[in-house]
């Protein structure tokens, strides 16, 4: 079969329903959840405000439209490997310069929910990812490695999604071996969380801190972060979709999402 005739098929599968279209984005709003900095650190990322434009009536009269104020890592998003101070200088590291064949590729999920319904601090370690390998099939270069742990279904609640208190938040993630794994021994394209960010919500106190920043974009990889509807898409064969706005020295971008999967 010639690549013309695998997107012949493909459409095809689309219209006919065979290949299902997953939306895995939440909502993108004034209700958003968004990261919370020390203030000591930084400031953050300002509330998502809709401002219209005009709305048919007097104010159009045949149009309606509004305009936006958000930051790059608003909702669900992508990050560039400009985020992070070990990618900064990548001439393809800011969304506007990374090559659009990287927006789109097979993804394996990798399901923690059980784990991260039992405790919010879940980390996921290499043997759980060695494991999860030896049953679905090997993590191939230049795919995505996507966490699933169902924390979506906090994410019209800023409290629940961003779980805080004194001792900092409490959200499952990565350690740094496992993105280390992934980067340097199976060359995967990028590493995906249904969180807040790419990484645990203790990641700052880890001795590599926030490795999932830290190390992705060290190797001019890539993170998304608030994915929502991985329980809908298989452990191995959905096909993910992550394209961001075309941002001039962009260092991140909010996105639609979307997985392509067999019905």
């Amino acid at each position: 079969m010639t690549a013309k005739d695998t997107l012949a098929h493909l459409a095809t599968a689309l219209l006919d329903g065979s290949i299902k279209v997953i939306d895995c984005t939440g909502p993108l709003g004034p209700n958003t959840p968004l990261l919370k900095l020390p203030p000591e650190i930084a400031d953050d990322t300002p509330p998502i405000e809709i401002h219209q434009i005009s709305r048919y009536g007097d104010r159009g009269p045949f149009w309606a439209w509004n305009w936006l104020k958000l930051g790059e890592h608003s909702g669900t998003h992508f990050d560039a490997p400009h985020h992070w101070i070990t990618g900064k200088d990548y001439a393809d590291g800011s969304v506007d310069t990374i090559d659009p064949q990287y927006f789109m590729a097979p993804a394996n999920v990798i399901d923690c929910s059980k784990q991260a319904a039992e405790d919010p601090d879940f980390l996921l370690t290499v043997d759980h990812v060695k494991s999860w390998e030896a049953e679905n099939g090997e993590i191939q270069e230049g795919e995505w490695v996507l966490m699933r742990t169902d924390w979506d279904q906090y994410n019209t609640d800023e409290a629940k999604f961003l779980n805080a208190d004194e001792s900092g938040p409490h959200t499952p993630g990565p350690t740094a071996e496992v993105i280390q794994y992934l980067m340097e021994e199976k060359k995967a394209l990028g590493w995906g969380s249904q969180c807040i960010g790419t990484d645990a919500g203790a990641a700052g106190g880890f001795e590599i801190p926030f490795p999932a920043h830290n190390l992705l974009h060290k190797h001019n990889r890539y993170g998304l972060a608030s994915l929502t509807n991985l329980d809908k898409l298989p452990a191995k064969g959905a096909i993910l979709v992550t394209a961001p706005l075309k941002i001039v020295e962009g260092t991140g971008s909010p996105i639609r999402a979307i997985a392509l999967v067999a019905a």
